[in-house]
């Protein structure tokens, strides 16, 4: 009867670090997302911003209206682009603090439960850290780097 208890607990166990380990990869996943869309956003800025900067540089006595109205339309884009990718970050960050309290609240049962369950030595089993994923935050914050320079 002592080795099904102990097959049961190593079973629970083995149960919870497969949990674990799925949460990891869809908070990884998740991450992933951010960073292509936060990527597209920084091709899309550049691409406009390099296009601004076409029109831009014509003197402003050979600009058309036609010139000024693509400017100014550009520029709107470029904010609204901007826009966009601060609400990213924003997200980004809201899901980081969730993701903390989630492992806070993970670390609590865990640790009461491994602290009242017996180990197969008869020892109470101490919860180790709670596995926690860095997110991509740094990265959005300091936008894609070379390919992009927005702020």
């Amino acid at each position: 009867m002592a080795d099904s208890a102990i097959a049961v607990q190593d079973i629970e166990g083995e149960l919870r670090r497969i949990e674990r380990i799925r949460d990891v990869l869809v908070r990884r996943e998740s991450e992933l997302r951010y960073m292509m869309d936060d990527i597209q956003l920084c091709r899309e800025i550049t691409r406009l911003k390099t296009e601004l900067q076409k029109l831009v540089s014509i003197p402003d006595k050979e600009k058309s209206m036609e010139d000024r109205g693509k400017e100014e339309e550009l520029l709107q884009q470029v904010n609204k682009l901007v826009e966009t990718r601060d609400f990213l970050v924003d997200d980004v960050e809201f899901e980081r603090l969730r993701e903390r309290e989630e492992d806070r609240e993970m670390a609590t049962i865990s640790q009461s439960r491994f602290w009242s369950t017996p180990t197969a030595g008869g020892c109470l089993k101490q919860n180790s850290a709670p596995l926690i994923t860095k997110t991509g935050l740094t990265l959005l914050k300091d936008c894609c780097g070379v390919t992009c320079s927005i702020m």
